[in-house]
């Protein structure tokens, strides 16, 4: 099995992929050490900060397990229903919405395949030496003259 795995540092994201089962019984909000993760990660201490599973539904920190739950949400991520009344009325959630949606809870199963990890403690060599090829500057689109 393959995670693939979004660590952020700093306001940049880096993708892996690792089939390491090591994160498996793991929940969101613990700290790992980075080669648990992946082998070129030695010396980082990551956070686990999320996840999703093969369907595309989100991991919950505050959902004891790693089963799907249907859970009543009040405000917060997923909550973008606009009210009947009111026409273009621009709000994010209106008062008294609730709807009902589906989450995983906190804890990393077979099922998962998306972990988010945000470091916490950085290792002898940088991200941008560690994966070079994710490290590239975009490229300008080429202008159109003007007629």
């Amino acid at each position: 099995m393959v995670f693939k795995l979004n660590i952020s540092d700093k306001g940049k994201a880096w993708k892996i992929e690792s089939s390491n089962e090591s994160l498996i019984g793991k929940k969101i909000g613990e700290e790992i050490e980075g080669s648990d993760a992946s082998d070129t990660l030695s010396g980082y201490t990551l956070k686990i900060t999320g996840g999703t599973d093969s369907s595309g539904f989100p991991h919950k920190g505050d959902i004891q397990g790693s089963e799907l739950k249907r859970v009543i949400l009040t405000k917060g991520w997923g909550m973008h229903k606009k009210p009947r009344k009111g026409g273009k009325k621009k709000s994010s959630t209106f008062d008294g919405l609730r709807l009902r949606k589906t989450v995983r809870g906190n804890q990393i199963s077979e099922k998962s395949i998306q972990i988010n990890l945000a470091v916490t403690k950085s290792g002898s060599k940088p991200l941008a030496e560690l994966f070079p090829e994710q490290n590239k500057p975009k490229e300008k689109k080429a202008e159109a003259p003007v007629q």
